[in-house]
């Protein structure tokens, strides 16, 4: 068998068994976040919080329990990095130093998992599984939350009311992540990753001096990494380490944890809307971009001038021979357009145009599928400008699921579209223009812009990971791309919050003949036509410097 048929037959079974899973798991999170009861362990937690999961929130109020949770979560885990020197099982290491604390802290609070250190040398059982595993849980509910959030936004009607934050929070952790989780893990320890604590060990001689490994609870923390789209592996090769990916079906099992929940939430947002058909046309579109880029990858990795090159069957730098070039750029593309940031390959070896298609996937938004409950939101929130673009073409007032999309509803949508942009591009020009931040480049050309270039989309857009090559620890990598994790994550939430709150508060609007039918497929190729056009007009020129000149100098 071949590597190009290889590659299309993982494929083919990756999107059979998404879609097996498509129908039971969306329907099931739907009745999750439309249930008034509450589990035994719920009410506990409740308790212990002090939280009423019955009284229902208005957006500020559910905002401000987003901050205040997150803000909670940032100072903990940055307390437990410095004082991990007096911890046990700090496995003999270090505190970690504040500007690193600082940007780990953020990083995994904000579901971005961008690691400027070497995991298994800076961080102990204790920070990596009571600070690093947690938040990796929490994130992702936080995010499936205010994706919730604005369902209801859409399903509502006068009324400002939107749920319960606490009461999203803990369902989405105990009922989905956790139990996904836990059969993730167990199969992954089956295939051979391993989960243990034991300590440092001398494993023999490399280049020269002892190689050394240490164990850690592995197989727990990469299924969370992936269920939740987080990213942060307990390894510096991340999913290329054979001890958190060990073999080609564990990889193949790896991007359908990533991709599972993403894609099924457009059947919860269809059941919850109440028209199934909705849901189908936000999967539609989703897919379509998914597998475009998909496609484009493989073309871009397997079709190559030169001897080498052809015998390999393809760019196999930075690639494990275990896993191929067909399984890496399924996963390179699926990482990036959801914003998990955990690789099988390093990014920075992809061909020129290859680790374009990286960075233009982040770019997009990541919401193709996107992250757990951000890629759905990014999406929505992108339905609804392109029913207004739909709405200038024919001269009406733009509707959507039975909704006015007025001034104060553009104007919201306008926000989220441009912050993440501009943080991107602003703190990219600025470590262009400095006389230090370049130094941390290890290439020079449009190879080196590049670097810098998806350092900040990672940030920005809460992927979280790395083209390699780009020194990122250092005070100001680590303070810069801390605050576009703050930044990237939060901003956003709240135009989504206030957007959701101003369309629950409206009253629904008859559909009639005039009204453009969002389920059908002509919506869907608007809708991708949409965000290709808009993140195209304002990334392009910044491509055009670094990934296209490499590609088309090549």
């Amino acid at each position: 068998m071949g590597p190009v048929l290889a590659g299309v037959l993982q494929l083919l079974a990756l999107i059979g068994a998404l879609a097996l899973a498509y129908i039971p798991l969306g329907n099931y999170m739907a009745r999750v976040y439309s249930s008034d009861k509450h589990l035994r362990v719920e009410k506990w937690i409740y308790k212990g919080i002090g939280a009423d999961p019955n009284t229902e929130m208005r957006w500020p109020a559910y905002l401000r329990s987003v901050l205040a949770f997150s803000a909670v979560g940032v100072l903990f885990l940055y307390l437990l990095q410095r004082l991990q020197g007096i911890l046990p099982g700090s496995l003999g290491f270090s505190s970690v130093n504040p500007a690193q604390s600082f940007n780990t802290a953020v990083s995994f609070v904000t579901n971005t998992n961008w690691q400027s250190y070497y995991g298994e040398q800076t961080m102990g059982h204790v920070v990596q599984t009571a600070g690093l595993a947690v938040q990796n849980f929490v994130s992702a509910a936080v995010g499936i939350a205010v994706a919730v959030a604005l369902v209801r936004g859409f399903a509502r009607s006068r009324t400002g009311e939107l749920g319960n934050f606490w009461a999203d929070l803990v369902r989405g952790t105990i009922r989905i992540l956790v139990p996904l989780s836990v059969v993730a893990a167990l199969v992954l320890v089956a295939c051979g990753a391993i989960q243990n604590f034991s300590g440092i060990h001398e494993v023999g001689q490399f280049m020269g001096g002892q190689q050394q490994w240490n164990g850690g609870a592995v197989a727990s923390q990469e299924a969370i990494k992936e269920v939740g789209t987080n990213g942060g592996g307990y390894f510096n090769a991340n999913s290329a380490h054979p001890f958190e990916n060990p073999t080609p079906f564990t990889n193949l099992f790896e991007i359908f944890l990533l991709l599972v929940i993403p894609f099924a939430l457009t059947r919860t947002f269809g059941v919850m809307v109440g028209s199934i058909k909705q849901g189908y046309a936000i999967l539609a579109t989703m897919a379509t971009i998914w597998i475009g880029f998909v496609a484009l990858m493989m073309w871009t990795e397997f079709a190559h001038h030169g001897a080498a090159l052809q015998a390999a069957g393809g760019a196999m730098e930075g690639k494990e021979t275990r896993i191929g070039v067909g399984a890496s750029s399924i996963f390179a593309v699926s990482t990036t357009l959801t914003s998990t940031g955990a690789v099988d390959s390093f990014h920075s070896s992809f061909t020129g145009l290859g680790g374009g298609i990286t960075i233009l996937g982040m770019q997009l938004g990541e919401i193709a599928p996107g992250g757990t409950g951000s890629g759905l939101y990014g999406m929505l929130i992108m339905a609804v400008i392109a029913v207004f673009i739909a709405g200038l073409m024919v001269g009406r007032t733009p509707e959507y699921l039975g909704k006015k999309i007025g001034t104060r509803e553009m104007k919201l949508a306008a926000c989220y579209i441009l912050i993440t942009p501009a943080l991107v591009l602003i703190f990219a020009a600025a470590s262009m223009a400095l006389p230090t931040p370049p130094h941390s480049m290890l290439n020079s050309g449009a190879h080196g812009f590049s670097e810098v270039l998806y350092a900040f989309t990672s940030a920005a857009n809460n992927n979280g990971s790395a083209f390699a090559g780009l020194n990122a620890n250092t005070d100001w990598f680590n303070t810069m791309t801390g605050l576009a994790m703050v930044l990237g994550r939060f901003l956003p939430m709240v135009f989504v919050l206030a957007l959701a709150g101003s369309l629950a508060e409206q009253k629904p609007v008859p559909v009639t003949a005039g009204t453009l039918r969002t389920e059908k497929p002509l919506f869907t190729g608007l809708l991708v036509g949409a965000i290709l056009i808009i993140t195209g007009l304002t990334y392009f020129p910044a491509l055009a410097l670094g990934p296209l000149a490499e590609g088309l100098a090549s």
